[in-house]
């Protein structure tokens, strides 16, 4: 019981941090149109800007989350409208944007890889925060990781309110379901896309400072992020942030234990072979349509 407890809780922290990870990928393909393969640099990007400001400056790593989250949102802003806006008015379908959008993610992730390395170094970021544990059900759980899935779900929360009942959540919706018949009535879309590559960007950069809570992390973790964002988001379903948010976590509970079990060198190949399955199984996700 002890064990089945460590690895569920320890399992829904780690899922946590997927689920906002998948998250801001969804919300990225699933109205802008843009499979961004740079998602894993802002990730690490984040945990970089966290760690030198609480390794030098002692400051909080929630305080660091609000200099890190505008920072990633001006950063990803400013990309989609000088660079994919103009690579989808230069192609000649929607396919044929979708296709050329991931070329360029692919480039603006090996420039992000080099200048992280370049500022940051290769070598492993650490820090200390809440070094302690906390006794649930006769099972040590370290008190960082329940920290860190409260901001979490939290964001969570917070998210699928503002979808749900702001005007800029509901213009959202509505360039997601139908983007000519939102522009219809008064949607911007360009400025709609512009604004949800962003806050996938935000939302990736809370990922990023909440791992770097975590543990250590390091310069080459990025296309790693990147892998498991896109394997929850297909788990849950391209495009559904609820589908995202739930297989973030079954995909944590899942990675845990068979890195428990098992070892964690093969936490990303069973990952792929239950996508594989799941696929075949029922290829839209748990919650595509």
């Amino acid at each position: 019981m002890s064990t089945f407890l460590l690895i569920l809780i320890n399992g829904c922290v780690q899922g946590s941090i997927y689920a906002l990870m998948a998250m801001g990928l969804s919300t990225q393909y699933g109205v802008a149109r843009i499979l961004n393969i740079a998602h894993g640099e802002f990730i690490v990007f984040a945990g970089f800007i966290t760690f030198k400001l609480q390794s030098t400056m002692q400051w909080h790593p929630l305080v660091c989350l609000l200099i890190a989250c505008p920072i990633v949102f001006v950063i990803t802003f400013i990309l989609h409208i000088t660079v994919f806006r103009r690579v989808k008015r230069l192609s000649p379908n929607q396919g044929a944007f979708e296709g050329n959008a991931i070329l360029v993610a692919f480039g603006i992730y090996f420039i992000a890889q080099n200048l992280i390395q370049s500022n940051f170094g290769s070598a492993p970021a650490a820090y200390p925060f809440m070094s302690y544990a906390v006794n649930i059900g006769g099972v040590a759980i370290a008190a960082k990781g329940l920290f860190v899935m409260a901001i979490s779900v939290l964001i969570c929360i917070l998210y699928n309110v503002f979808l749900s009942q702001t005007r800029l959540g509901k213009a959202i919706r509505a360039a997601a379901q139908n983007a000519p018949a939102a522009s219809m009535f008064a949607v911007n879309v360009n400025v709609i896309m512009a604004v949800c590559f962003a806050i996938g960007g935000v939302l990736a950069a809370c990922s990023g400072v909440l791992y770097s809570m975590q543990g250590a992390f390091s310069s080459v973790h990025g296309m790693q992020f990147t892998t498991i964002a896109i394997i929850v988001v297909v788990f849950g379903g391209l495009g559904s942030v609820k589908g995202a948010i739930l297989g973030g976590f079954i995909m944590g509970v899942v990675g845990y234990a068979i890195a428990h079990f098992i070892d964690s060198v093969f936490m990303l190949s069973a990952l792929y072979i239950i996508i594989l399955v799941l696929l075949i199984v029922r290829p839209k996700g748990l919650l595509g349509r």
